[in-house]
């Protein structure tokens, strides 16, 4: 399998037919929350759906973040995991937004592996998580895959390909609000390295090429990127919106779904930042049907092709360093 340096959020239907046409090799990374075994905001496509749709040789599928609570109700994530294990190259392992303790949590990551592995011996994993959702130091993810060698079958615990670094990333509004701390992230690949696995790094958005490139520089494997492609979609939408007197339903659509919140602090004004709360959580409603009759029907016919040159141009940038 050849494993690439950059993985998309498909946030998108526009934003997934712009990789496709691009021919770049990348990875694909669906939360369950875009797409699942039952629903999804993104183009309101079901994970069988999806995969049907992208199943390219120049793309490589991973299920992220798949596990407890990661998908639009709470429940334990097994039914999304049981059509994953089929469907997907590698799945994301992460218990961790409802682990309380960190022991609790390597517990939970060897269960689900155990699960999938029964299901598939021949599906690969990504272990670790985010620092937004759980942080923890390099001496933990030496524990972490420690713990794994001991509690994974032999086969499952070799077909763990990547496991997720915290060099500082981290994600509000429209920003990377984490400071990289290049000492660590070294550390952390030491501790990959010594493991034989791959480091991935998650909430790579809004980052400079440098120091992505600096990243990779260092030894990082592959990074993630989400947010910024649905936001750079939203901007042309804006751009519309503004020269047609669209903004103002644009903005109520987009204030109506709430998908904004998580993405804000306590002090943030919705009606004097219009145009940020749009561009935070625009790709959240692009399915809608509000959105598509009272807005998309409404712009220039060559609108989808405007939004997937930008988001090509973005990604051609992104496979160069």
């Amino acid at each position: 399998m050849l494993y690439p340096k950059i993985y998309i959020g498909p946030m998108s239907k526009n934003i997934v037919d712009a990789l496709l046409e691009s021919g770049v090799n990348v990875g694909l990374i669906p939360s369950r929350r875009q797409i699942d075994w039952d629903n999804g905001y993104v183009n309101k496509w079901t994970t069988e759906e999806f995969v049907k749709y992208v199943r390219k040789p120049n793309i490589l599928l991973e299920r992220d973040h798949g596990g407890p609570n990661q998908g639009t109700n709470p429940d334990n994530g097994k039914d999304s995991l049981i059509l994953d294990c089929s469907c997907f190259d590698i799945i994301h392992i992460d218990p961790w937004k409802v682990a309380r303790t960190f022991d609790e949590g390597r517990q939970l990551t060897a269960d689900y592996i155990n699960f999938c592995h029964r299901i598939n011996p021949n599906i690969f994993f990504e272990v670790g998580t985010e620092e937004a959702i759980f942080h923890y130091e390099p001496e933990a993810l030496e524990i972490l895959l420690r713990y794994l060698y001991l509690k994974v079958p032999s086969q499952a615990y070799q077909n763990i390909v990547y496991a997720v670094i915290q060099s500082g990333t981290s994600l509000k509004e429209n920003r990377n609000t984490g400071n990289y701390d290049q000492e660590r992230l070294k550390r952390f690949i030491a501790v990959c390295n010594e493991f034989g696995v791959l480091s991935k790094e998650h909430n790579g958005d809004y980052l400079p090429n440098a120091v992505i490139k600096s990243k990779f520089d260092n030894g990082l494997t592959a990074i993630n990127i989400a947010p910024e492609f649905g936001q750079l979609e939203t901007k042309v939408y804006v751009e519309e919106c503004r020269r047609l007197k669209l903004f103002d339903i644009f903005y109520d659509i987009c204030y109506k779904s709430g998908k904004w919140v998580k993405w804000v602090d306590e002090k943030f004004d919705p009606a004097s930042n219009k145009e940020a709360l749009v561009n935070i959580c625009g790709h959240y409603v692009l399915s809608q049907t509000n959105f598509l009759t009272e807005i998309k029907q409404n712009m220039r016919p060559d609108i989808d092709f405007v939004i997937r040159d930008r988001i090509t141009q973005r990604l051609v940038e992104l496979s160069k360093l």
